[in-house]
């Protein structure tokens, strides 16, 4: 039982860093896209449709969440790194856009079964701090985020495009640390051995929890992919070179690590509601500064909208965690499902807006539809006040 109380911070670190190695490959498709673009003569559409076929496996994701826990589910998280890494270093020599397509599946494989079974590890050694845990975790994932632009860049322009396979053998140096690091690492497995209801009830019972939750998370993965995604081919259009789209969405993703960290563990004093509330109301108001920021505020604003967007992250994946059920893959399996299906959604809406509008109006109707959030982050308080009386 004491165990369950106490914060470990070594096995906390030790996740959030595989978190963080898994995650480096993961970003290198945005900064290079503006690349695959001139090379495969791309719409913005087929480029949304890169990403969206990266998320595309996440439509597995309860059913790994389902049944994650009858295997060992840290090896999900030590070897996934070198297939994510082997797949994304590839797609700089992928000779046609189906195998590029192809590519990215694959790595949304890999994606889908590292992030399901890694955030329950991190609830089983982060005791009573489930915030300040998921804080440590997802920002792995940013500090990801702001250096594998850096990585690809550099490894572009060292290499070229197509010699980017030559950062393979780092991801699979990883794995085999981190096999040798968790070898004697036991996890323990709740879920399998105490079921107090079967999986179908637990959706039901939290099916309110999870539609409102879906809503904040869409009308926010609208902006957010609009950032992420197309931040470099943004600038590039507005006459900045690659390396300052690079730099530029690398402090976009190191203000969101702040952000990120200081987030989960606000909503473990302050409270998960009222820290949701106040991202949620800050974020679109950052995106319209940077809009129409220009010369030295440009980077200013960077830092402002990175540390207010990205800031969501443990707080919801702590709100999931903090569910009165012993299902808590699943429930994860779930909220990925909500991310991956949000998020592919709207790059797909971002690259039809972006081919229409262009890339400056669409990321000022991204801010005013992130507003819609709002209400749902109200209702979603107000229901969670009810529980509590």
């Amino acid at each position: 039982m004491e165990k369950q109380k106490n914060f470990h911070p070594k096995n906390v670190l030790s996740i959030s860093f595989a978190h963080f190695i898994h995650d480096v490959y993961s970003f290198f498709l945005s900064p290079i896209l503006p690349l695959l673009i001139e090379k495969f003569t791309i719409s913005y559409f087929s480029a949304g449709i890169l990403d969206f076929a990266r998320r595309f496996p996440s439509i597995l994701n309860p059913f790994i969440g389902m049944y994650i826990s009858r295997y060992r589910i840290k090896y999900f998280v030590i070897f996934t790194p070198a297939i994510t890494a082997a797949s994304m270093s590839l797609i700089g020599m992928a000779p046609h856009y189906t195998i590029l397509v192809v590519l990215l599946l694959i790595m949304g494989i890999s994606n889908a079964f590292f992030h399901v079974p890694a955030p329950v590890m991190i609830k089983t050694f982060a005791g009573n701090r489930v915030g300040k845990g998921m804080s440590f975790y997802m920002v792995g994932g940013e500090v990801a985020r702001t250096l594998g632009p850096v990585v690809i860049v550099g490894a572009v322009s060292l290499w070229g495009l197509e010699g980017t396979y030559r950062l393979i053998p780092f991801g699979v140096a990883a794995s085999l640390w981190l096999l040798y690091r968790f070898k004697n690492m036991e996890i323990q497995k709740k879920e399998g051995a105490e079921r107090e209801t079967g999986f179908r009830e637990t959706f039901r019972r939290h099916l309110w929890f999870f539609l409102l939750v879906a809503g904040i998370i869409f009308f926010r993965a609208i902006m957010k992919m609009a950032i992420i995604n197309f931040l470099p081919t943004y600038l590039k259009e507005t006459g900045k070179t690659l390396w300052f789209g690079g730099i530029s969405l690398s402090v976009f993703q190191i203000s969101g690590a702040v952000g990120t960290y200081f987030a989960g563990n606000v909503s473990d004093r302050l409270g998960r509601m009222k820290t949701l509330l106040i991202i949620t109301i800050a974020t679109p108001l950052t995106v319209l500064m940077f809009v129409y920021a220009g010369g030295i505020w440009v980077f200013p604003v960077l830092v402002l909208m990175g540390f207010f967007m990205l800031a969501s992250g443990p707080v919801l994946l702590a709100m999931v965690m903090d569910q009165a059920t012993r299902h808590h893959s699943f429930m994860n399996g779930i909220y990925m499902t909500i991310i991956f299906v949000s998020a592919s959604v709207s790059v797909l809406l971002v690259g039809v807006m972006g081919d229409h509008f262009g890339l400056a109006n669409t990321y000022k109707i991204s801010a005013f539809l992130a507003l819609l959030a709002i209400p749902f982050v109200i209702v979603l308080t107000r229901r969670h006040r009810h529980k509590l009386l």
